[in-house]
């Protein structure tokens, strides 16, 4: 399996700043060293483009990022304040989905060992997100690929509200979002399916409404690409998660969906997004068996890979498990 890094873009943060940025270098290492992700199929993304990000985001928000005249204001939102190095991180997290949206046309799957920055809007950044990247390559599949139906599996414990509200009125995108109820954002946007998990939900609850909810999204008409956002944060020990997911939890999750998307025979891009463990090795080891179960379902091409084109899109029937 092909995957796009981009820790080597450090994101500047004061001293006490709660994001772990130190997982993303982690998750790197431990690919390699358990042979998840070959050291040669790791790669470096070129920057998202202006043009790229206007796919999915304003003119003026775009250029303020930037041009680095974001207010007071919109950096708390986000939460980092501004820099060339922020802006720089932003883009290229932005062009690690878009590469691996790419990719994965040819392979079946691919992955951005960051990415899933669900809660920027078209206008805005927040909590945490700068630039949309699921939305970003949503739109780039489809203007340039022939792409027409997409699904987003968005399994962050915070609802993917950027997201849902960019693709609200564009039938083109289903956008499922499985999160804590009571959770960030405290003003929820409306996904295609929202799927609202009390304070406390484990393992055994967790996995039965993940199983309804890819029911009912599965029973729509089939996507030609799928966007998986497996956030780390639905684990018990998440400082900022309010689920009780074990990590068997987690890994039965991946299966459960990465099961349901080989069987629909589509290619399917992998991001990482939230994960606020205070032990920064537990959240590596969270995405690593996400990129493992990912790698294991990518390794054949009866399981995966673009349908066969025809003038006017992709068509022709799915191949069988």
């Amino acid at each position: 399996m092909i995957a796009f890094y981009t820790d080597h873009f450090v994101l500047p943060l004061p001293e006490g700043h709660t994001f772990p940025m130190a997982k993303y270098s982690r998750l790197r290492e431990l690919v390699i060293a358990e042979g998840i992700v070959d050291a040669g199929d790791l790669r470096v993304p070129e920057a998202a483009t202006r043009d790229e990000l206007l796919l999915a985001h304003a003119p003026a928000y775009v250029d303020a990022v930037f041009e680095g005249t974001l207010s007071p204001q919109e950096q708390r939102r986000i939460g980092f304040p501004w820099s060339p190095a922020m802006a720089e991180r932003a883009r290229r997290s932005v062009g690690a989905t878009l590469a691996a949206s790419r990719e994965a046309l040819t392979s079946g799957v691919s992955a951005n060992l960051a990415g899933g920055t669900h809660h920027a809007f078209a206008d805005r950044g927040e909590g945490y997100c700068v630039f949309n990247d699921i939305a970003v390559a949503a739109r780039a599949v489809q203007q340039a690929h022939g792409i027409d139906r997409i699904l987003v599996i968005d399994l962050d414990v915070h609802q993917g509200n950027g997201t849902a509200k960019i693709f609200e009125d564009d039938e083109s995108v289903f956008t499922l979002s499985m999160h804590a109820a009571g959770n960030f954002p405290f003003r929820k946007e409306r996904s295609d399916l929202d799927i609202e998990l009390p304070d406390g939900t484990g393992d055994e609850a967790y996995l039965a409404a993940l199983d309804r909810g890819l029911e009912t999204a599965m029973a729509r008409p089939r996507p030609d690409m799928v966007f998986y956002v497996a956030g780390a944060d639905p684990y018990e020990g998440d400082r900022l998660g309010r689920l009780t997911l074990t990590i068997d939890g987690l890994r039965a999750r991946d299966a459960r969906v990465f099961a349901a998307v080989s069987a629909l025979g589509v290619p399917a891009v992998v991001t990482m997004a939230g994960g606020y463990c205070p032990d920064v090795d537990v959240i590596a080891r969270i995405h690593a068996n996400t990129l493992r179960e990912a790698g294991k379902r990518g390794s054949g091409a009866e399981h995966w890979g673009p349908r066969a084109t025809e003038p006017g899109g992709v068509q022709g029937p799915p191949p069988q498990d």
